[in-house]
């Protein structure tokens, strides 16, 4: 018994029993981490900072390669007429998913790395950044992820047009309503482990390990290839859909196009809202 008392009071019952259990429990000036101010409505302030520009530079350049790599990937999977000669579904997972590691772990210092309409709609809701970054951002990634199917049209326009050019559409057996499910939940699954990856709290104790907020959110992306693209294609990313459809511009790309921002941007505010309202909520107090 000896020693009791020291280890009840550092352990899990170190509060007094009528002490809230939870986030409350922590006093301000007992946490080892800072949660950063929410963001302004509004900043206009940013029109007029380099970093502002440099930031959507970034997210410009990321979509851009991203969907360079990507659709090369699909193209390359789709040619063939043996799939065992290529690196099959489970390779444009592990493109998908491992071009997001690199490129997050590339430009999170610099924009944060979102590369990804749905996640930048998601932190938005969440007050992590402003409406005006939000649009710039969305904005910019749309246009590098036009850019980046438009050089792989320009590099091979014959492959481009006869391969689909890595086009998002519903696949055949399934309906509207399943491809839109697949959408919402994949992207759910994505913007959540964003908000887990990069929590302030989280930061605090794995700050010596860099790695560690890219790797979950690369792996995150490609699970959900791995579920999702018998579906869809897998979207989960309206950058990259609008990119793809816009530079192939077949009626197959537009048909169900929709689906590819409703269901992104319904996964991303369902994930913002559960991480803000139900994992970092902070209870009532008792009296």
């Amino acid at each position: 018994m000896e020693g009791k008392d020291e280890d009840v009071r550092l352990g899990a019952n170190r509060y007094r029993e009528r002490q809230p259990i939870g986030t409350a429990a922590q006093a301000p000036d007992s946490r080892d981490y800072k949660e950063p101010p929410s963001a302004p409505l509004f900043e206009p302030g940013e029109l007029s900072s380099w970093s502002f520009y440099r930031a959507g530079i970034a997210e410009f350049v990321a979509t851009f390669l991203f969907l360079y790599i990507t659709v090369l990937t699909v193209m390359g999977v789709a040619k063939s007429n043996s799939k065992c000669s290529t690196v099959g579904v489970q390779g444009i997972a592990w493109a998908f998913g491992g071009m997001i590691f690199a490129l997050v772990y590339c430009t999170a210092g610099i924009s944060g790395g979102h590369i990804n309409p749905a996640v930048t709609f998601g932190l938005f809701l969440a007050r992590k950044l402003s409406l005006t970054r939000a649009v710039f951002y969305i904005i910019m990634q749309c246009l590098g992820a036009i850019c980046g199917a438009g050089v792989v049209k320009g590099f091979q326009p014959h492959q481009y047009e006869r391969l689909g050019g890595g086009a998002n559409s519903l696949s055949k057996g399934y309906t509207k309503g399943e491809g839109l499910g697949a959408e919402i939940v994949g992207t759910f699954v994505l913007v959540y482990t964003v908000f887990s990856a990069t929590d302030a709290k989280r930061n605090a104790r794995d700050s010596h390990v860099p790695i560690l907020a890219p790797l979950p959110i690369g792996f995150a992306v490609f699970l959900v290839h791995l579920a999702t693209i018998p579906i869809t294609g897998t979207g989960i990313n309206p950058a990259r859909s609008l990119g793809a459809a816009l530079i192939y511009n077949k009626d197959q790309a537009w048909d169900d196009h929709w689906i590819f921002w409703v269901g992104p941007f319904i996964g991303a505010a369902l994930a913002a809202l559960y991480h803000q309202i139900v994992i970092r909520a902070i209870p009532f107090k008792s009296k």
